[in-house]
């Protein structure tokens, strides 16, 4: 994914939805919403960073930034729907996300935006959590899905089985 990136900057939208099924919604940080989705946004940030530096992520807490900067030009990047990208069926990005998504990267600076669209944690088999993950990249400009990915890992813990789902999705 990231060769014919390399050297630009990608916006990286915050996650909107996380789900925990059965005893994982009661854990934290997963037993709150605003704390487990900041959870989650750090461990994909991090995972971004550290296995692909070719490229320059700009990540939700900078996005959430430039945004607050301009209040009468940006969205909410907290709010712009950006879940509904876990459909498969999406080949582009629908309005409003995508007249949104295009305002933010013009003024984030590049031309595509990494949506990770959702997480779903759910317990597997052995005592072990399964993360599955849904990710999109779109060019802002043309509202096209470049990529898609709906991939999982396990691991202990929810931490570990969702750097698993990004260790996966960004194979070294």
């Amino acid at each position: 994914m990231t060769v014919a990136v390399a050297g630009q900057s990608i916006m990286v939208t915050p996650l909107t939805l996380i789900v925990a099924v059965d005893t994982l919604g009661r854990v934290p940080p997963l037993n709150d919403r605003a704390a487990a989705l900041a959870w989650a946004d750090s461990i994909v940030g991090d995972e971004l960073d550290a296995r692909r530096p070719e490229v320059k992520w700009v990540l939700p807490p900078e996005v959430r930034k430039v945004a607050r900067r301009a209040p009468t030009v940006a969205p909410d990047p907290d709010r712009m729907g950006q879940s509904l990208m876990r459909d498969k069926h999406f080949t582009e990005v629908p309005d409003p996300l995508r007249e949104d998504l295009r305002t933010l990267v013009a003024l984030v600076g590049g031309r595509m935006a990494l949506i990770p669209a959702s997480v779903a944690l759910v317990p597997a088999p052995g005592g072990q959590v399964r993360a599955e993950i849904a990710m999109a990249l779109a060019d802002a400009r043309t509202g096209k899905v470049l990529w898609r990915t709906l991939t999982w890992g396990t691991g202990a813990t929810p931490s570990e089985a969702l750097t698993a789902a990004m260790e996966a999705v960004l194979p070294i």
